[in-house]
């Protein structure tokens, strides 16, 4: 499938929005196309995210993934946070979520950032095995906690 990745804009989330209500779904969240857009449309109107979407032949929206910028003290340097991958079902298995880590990879070397991070579910042993296949390495060292507020 020939795809074409480019970075969205405001004018792309009702393109991206869809994709994006799937992906929450995906990690159990109830259906809400109407948060999707909003939340969307805020993070890229702040330029808090940078999000690429990834076109089918047809130039219907096939995928995307959302990155956050961010600092690692320790490495006192910029890092990357790779958040939100997926591609539409009708899409996988075509080489598009790798296209689209490595569009990342390259921009979040370009800007100059250290490295990049991301965190997935342990059951997701599809998208473990795409990241390991492009070079990320699972973290044995440290361990991640999150608190409710």
């Amino acid at each position: 499938m020939a795809v074409r990745i480019s970075q969205a804009g405001v004018a792309d989330v009702q393109d991206i929005a869809p994709l994006f209500d799937a992906y929450r779904q995906f990690y159990k969240q109830a259906p809400d196309l109407h948060a999707a857009q909003h939340y969307l449309k805020a993070r890229l109107s702040a330029g808090q995210s940078t999000i690429f979407l990834a076109r089918g032949e047809s130039g219907a929206a096939a995928g995307f993934t959302q990155l956050y910028p961010t600092f690692c003290s320790v490495s006192a340097a910029q890092i990357w946070v790779l958040y939100d991958l997926f591609v539409a079902r009708s899409a996988r298995r075509r080489g598009i979520g790798r296209a689209l880590l490595q569009h990342a990879r390259a921009f979040c070397g370009q800007t100059g950032a250290a490295w990049m991070k991301l965190e997935t579910e342990h059951t997701n042993i599809a998208g473990q095995t795409l990241y390991e296949s492009e070079g990320w390495e699972r973290d044995t060292e440290y361990r991640t906690y999150t608190v409710t507020l």
